[in-house]
């Protein structure tokens, strides 16, 4: 089904996040005749996201939970920001942009709007007090957002989906499932395991406790005693907004002890991709863990903990090995077979980069989404309970600047 051209505005905290999972997506729906607007927090990528033809409009996101002065900030710009685009589709990306982005919809003129949660993360899956205390506050805003009927929900995992279910946060029918938001398997070509001299395991992810970070760490301690030569290695941005971030002593600790490296935000993962013996993501829970996609693509043998998003990609025995999340002992083990047994390792790369080319490249995932849009949009006319017009659209210039202006800027 197609409904025509019309226009999409994604709202994502990071400009680099939505490079690195959202880009192939909006390249997709500007390729089927859609106008693509980014709204985000602009570092270093909105350059490079003009110059793929989007309109990109700064908005001061923040990811910390300690600045709610500067969210209701955010949800002004965006109320504003609804009525100079006057969207067709909105895409709400992860937990912030569908609080903000949903209650500015709900306190204006409701538009179509998919809000994608890409994993249950530190409010779900944490059980420390700050966690809970706003898990209720949390839960009720979602199910307000997703009661209306235009709202629609996006998950990649059915154990997430069921969840919301569960929780009633949005009914079956306007709750889905796709995994994730694609692989280009032209960008993560697959590459021999290196020589077993050079035994290196990666972790490719942010420096978050919910990571596993302090288990591969413990897990390194006991595999270097095992294999001297062996190099473990952090590679993702020590992310300081984050609530469960791991702290800069205790990273200092680890490096001065030389028992893993940090190689911090690496823009190019392929390289090192390459260089792996092993990737591993002992996380407590994921949507569906991109840096597991793209290893697996690289034909590289998985160790992940058993749990919702891990476990759709890192098939025990089969493009890997799954282990109890929060232990050492098994994952030490897991990596160490793979580290053990060549030809095991082998078998399990070519089934990831197997499995990753049928369920999860970048084409049919993006048409499957795109698909959805279009189901949206041509049942939006049904709903005609706010179907008031959007105001005259302002020209576009004040929001460019909008976070640089009035104490907006982050």
């Amino acid at each position: 089904m197609n409904t025509g051209a019309f226009t999409i505005l994604y709202l994502v905290t990071e400009d680099w996040y939505f490079c690195s999972h959202r880009l192939g997506l909006a390249r997709a729906a500007q390729a089927a005749g859609h106008r693509v607007v980014v709204g985000t927090r602009c570092n270093r990528q909105r350059a490079a996201l003009e110059r793929e033809g989007f309109t990109v409009i700064d908005l001061p996101f923040e990811r910390s939970l300690r600045t709610p002065w500067r969210d209701l900030r955010a949800w002004w710009l965006i109320r504003r920001l609804l009525g100079a685009v006057q969207p067709d589709i909105v895409h709400l990306v992860a937990l912030k942009p569908t609080l903000l982005g949903g209650l500015a919809l709900r306190s204006r003129r409701m538009v179509p709007t998919l809000c994608a949660v890409a994993g249950l993360g530190y409010i779900f899956s944490s059980s420390d007090r700050l966690a809970r205390l706003l898990r209720t506050p949390i839960v009720a805003a979602f199910r307000f957002i997703a009661g209306h009927p235009q709202v629609h929900v996006l998950t990649q995992n059915a154990t997430d989906r069921d969840f919301l279910l569960t929780a009633a946060i949005a009914p079956p029918a306007r709750c889905h499932v796709i995994h994730g938001s694609g692989i280009d398997l032209a960008a993560y070509p697959p590459a021999p395991l290196p020589p077993p001299s050079a035994p290196l395991v990666l972790l490719p992810a942010r420096l978050l406790v919910d990571k596993g970070i302090y288990e591969f760490v413990a897990a390194a301690r006991v595999l270097r005693a095992r294999w001297p030569t062996l190099r473990c290695v952090l590679a993702g941005a020590h992310d300081r907004d984050n609530h469960a971030a791991v702290s800069a002593a205790e990273l200092e600790r680890w490096l001065a002890e030389g028992v893993i490296e940090w190689h911090g935000h690496v823009r190019d993962m392929v390289p090192l991709y390459h260089a792996a013996s092993v990737v591993c993501l002992p996380s407590y829970r994921e949507g569906l863990p991109r840096a597991l996609l793209e290893a697996a693509a690289c034909a590289r043998p998985l160790v992940a903990t058993d749990v919702p998003g891990c476990r759709e990609i890192c098939r025990h025995e089969h493009t890997g090995l799954l282990v109890p999340p929060h232990t050492v002992g098994p994952l030490a083990a897991a990596i160490a077979t793979l580290l053990h047994d060549r030809a095991c390792a082998e078998r399990y790369a070519q089934a990831a980069h197997a499995v990753v080319a049928a369920e999860f490249a970048l084409a049919p995932i993006a048409a499957a989404t795109l698909a959805l849009y279009d189901v949206m949009h041509a049942q939006a006319s049904v709903h005609a309970g706010q179907s008031d017009a959007w105001p005259l659209a302002p020209d576009l210039a004040w929001l460019r600047t909008a976070g640089e202006t009035a104490g907006l800027s982050p």
